[in-house]
């Protein structure tokens, strides 16, 4: 059973139409009793005035409907005032001349119909009520002493059924209508609900993802950044140490000392966009190949480039960077490097990145992985990616990236 949600507004109109709607039908009982009343006035029956009879049937019938229509709720407290109704109207059917009593089921019926929240129940009552009527004539009859011929009971009671008939049918179209417009009101209130709460979760989320983005760039800047400056200050220390000793060796490592200080300020300025809102307009082809001039500039070391025009989001975009300046920082200052070949390709839906430097290398059974390479295979895993390091003494170093693509295109240099 489907779960009915009622919102203030539908509940007041709808309070509204059944109050309307109560006080509609006790009008037109009372006027109905009113008539009959009044029609009867002249009239015996054995002897005595036949409103003696008719007058507290119907103020009795207006009373009772009354209590029922506002005082009693449960369709089964409602049974005997049913039975009551049917008693009264045998009465006023009695000692009056008939006109009317159909007016009185039909008013006595919308209340039902309205009442009643299955439509079978109505086609019960509905049936129940004409039998009940024709039987009301065949009693009333026997009470007058007219003979008992089915032919003419319908015949006579045809205009009555009709009217019953078509009150049926009008009524329960109009309820059956009211109800299913009502639904839809309460789902599209349900679902104008829905839509609130759940444009609120959005905000709520889009405000989390931008908390969670911050943190991720300030624990990026203390550890990428924080890490880069730190080499920067112990390459400078080393080489303070040797320039008198062996100045070229100084050179070196004053050279990776730049380089990685280059990184560093690179880092943080883009941490810095980030925070602030700014969105990157390069490529990533762009900026993979702006690290690698400015890996040049101003120093001996060459970087070949082969890059394809991938797309991709801005988290594998800052990791493939990133992994691209490290790995070339890491091969001036560990392995002594002078050139670098870097590619990045975009193959059956995989991004693959490849850079390799003709540094000292070492034996890959002697590699540890420690801070910067750990925090670049914990990266790339994080991406759904996998990453690999292959090393050999005298052969230099090499760093295989694969990370899911989200998009390409082509284009090389």
């Amino acid at each position: 059973m489907a779960r009915e949600i009622e919102f203030p507004d539908i509940v007041s109109r709808r309070s509204f139409i059944v109050r309307l709607s109560k006080w509609l039908i006790l009008s037109v009982l009372i006027l109905v009793g009113i008539i009959v009343t009044v029609r009867c006035w002249g009239s015996e029956y054995a002897g005595f005035p036949a409103w003696y009879f008719v007058l507290p049937s119907v103020v009795l019938l207006i009373g009772e409907n009354a209590v029922k229509m506002w005082a009693v709720k449960k369709y089964t407290h409602k049974i005997p005032f049913y039975a009551l109704d049917i008693f009264l109207l045998l009465i006023i059917t009695i000692f009056t001349d008939g006109t009317l009593i159909s007016t009185f089921y039909i008013v006595i019926l919308s209340e039902f119909y309205i009442g009643q929240e299955s439509l079978s129940g109505n086609i019960a009552m509905g049936a129940s009520s004409i039998g009940i009527f024709l039987i009301t004539l065949v009693v009333t009859g026997y009470f007058r002493g007219d003979d008992f011929n089915l032919i003419t009971l319908v015949s006579n009671a045809f205009n009555d059924l009709i009217l019953l008939v078509l009150h049926f049918l009008i009524v329960n179209f109009t309820i059956q209508i009211y109800r299913k417009n009502k639904e839809i009101a309460l789902a599209m209130d349900e679902l104008s609900q829905n839509n609130k709460e759940l444009k609120r979760l959005n905000e709520e989320r889009k405000t989390l993802a931008v908390l969670e983005e911050r943190q991720r760039i300030a624990k990026d800047i203390h550890d990428t950044a924080g890490h880069s400056i730190t080499t920067v200050i112990m390459q400078t220390e080393a080489a303070r140490l040797v320039i008198d000793k062996d100045a070229e060796e100084a050179k070196k490592k004053i050279t990776a000392a730049n380089l990685q200080a280059r990184h560093a300020l690179e880092e943080l300025r883009e941490s810095v966009h980030l925070l602030s809102g700014a969105t990157e307009h390069m490529t990533v082809r762009e900026s993979l190949l702006s690290i690698a001039r400015e890996s040049m500039e101003g120093t001996e070391i060459k970087v070949r480039c082969s890059i394809d025009d991938v797309e991709l989001v801005d988290a594998k975009r800052r990791f493939l960077c990133n992994t691209l300046k490290e790995g070339i920082s890491n091969g001036l200052r560990h392995g002594g490097a002078t050139a670098f070949l870097f590619e990045l390709k975009a193959e059956e839906g995989k991004v693959k990145f490849f850079l390799s430097d003709n540094g000292a290398g070492m034996a890959q059974s002697e590699l540890v992985e420690g801070f910067g390479l750990s925090g670049m295979r914990a990266r790339a895993e994080a991406l759904g990616g996998e990453i690999t390091f292959v090393t050999e003494r005298d052969e230099g170093f090499e760093i295989h990236i694969t990370l899911p693509l989200d998009g390409k295109k082509t284009g090389e240099e």
